[in-house]
């Protein structure tokens, strides 16, 4: 759909507004892009493995206390 303008001052605004948001999508990028960069990082592993390794050993450490 097209749109018609009436005068250039409606699409200085328009281009403007444009502008903005493309400034805005970059941004909203960089900050995803900050956010992967840190999640990726081995350190970010490292203690996710050590979470899953405590909570799979306190698992089964429980287990062998309930069987005796």
């Amino acid at each position: 759909m097209n749109k018609v303008y009436n005068s250039f001052k409606d699409i200085e605004l328009d281009l403007k507004r444009l502008s903005l948001e493309r400034q805005i999508a970059k941004e909203e990028l960089k900050a995803v892009r900050g956010e992967l960069k840190q999640s990726v990082q081995p350190t970010q592993w490292m203690q996710t493995g050590i979470k899953l390794a405590g909570k799979f050993g306190s698992m089964v450490l429980l287990k062998k206390l309930f069987r005796r």
